[in-house]
């Protein structure tokens, strides 16, 4: 199987919204959230859908799954206290409601709304060949590394250098348990799954994503987003 766990755990403090979740801002008649689970629900390589979700707003992501007809939706979970403890969750949940034998599971952004089909097949295909599968775009800027002092200590080859993206994708029994071993490790905040498969060695593989695929996390995100979807709409881009 393939499922889906899509992170919609945070609160969005940079996004400055007036008491509502970035995730569930409106944009055209429906939540942001929707927009990106409704990509993975149409996709016809994509089995089940777990939702991590804020827990205050665990009812009325249950209520959008029953309006928007999102049967693939298998369960909404609530987040925990990191990002790496709510994608525990999530991936927990997915082998609990489908099994673990076999199955891939793609990581996604429940803020990246998007996403196109054609990255989410390349992600299972990456998966089945090389175990592993990293979205990612070519770093268009120069990419700087800096120590603590903000000394710049390395300026990296830009055409050695990619922006890491979602989703990223594993198989579930792999990506479960290094979690679980990071966790006995006392490791709860890692940056995302990619930094956790490296810090156990485990191979990782890019594959080439879109530009677009933003996260919506400032206001600016969110107004670009809302432009490329008129776009999109009104069949200026493909």
């Amino acid at each position: 199987m393939n499922i889906a766990v899509i992170f919609a755990g945070g609160v969005g403090t940079r996004m400055k919204t007036t008491g509502k979740p970035k995730q569930f801002l409106m944009v055209h008649g429906k939540p942001i959230i929707i927009h990106t689970v409704e990509i993975f629900q149409n996709h016809p390589d994509i089995d089940g859908i777990i939702v991590v979700c804020v827990a205050d707003w665990i009812d009325y992501m249950q209520e959008m799954k029953y309006r928007y007809r999102l049967d693939k939706i298998g369960k909404i979970v609530p987040g925990g206290e990191t990002g790496q403890l709510s994608i525990y969750n999530g991936l927990k949940t997915a082998a609990e409601v489908y099994g673990i034998k076999d199955n891939i599971v793609l990581i996604h952004d429940g803020v990246r709304p998007l996403i196109s089909g054609e990255t989410i097949t390349a992600n299972i295909e990456s998966v089945k060949q090389f175990g592993s599968a990293i979205t990612s775009v070519p770093a268009q800027e120069t990419v700087i590394l800096v120590d603590d002092d903000n000394n710049v200590k390395e300026i990296v080859d830009r055409s050695h250098a990619m922006l890491g993206r979602a989703p990223q994708s594993f198989y579930l029994k792999e990506i479960l348990e290094a979690q679980e071993a990071a966790i006995a490790e006392g490791l709860t905040n890692m940056t995302d799954s990619c930094t956790l498969m490296k810090h156990f060695n485990k191979k990782l593989v890019t594959v080439p994503g879109e530009r677009n695929n933003i996260k919506i996390t400032t206001p600016e995100d969110f107004y670009t987003f809302r432009a490329l979807y008129d776009a999109k709409e009104n069949q200026q881009l493909e």
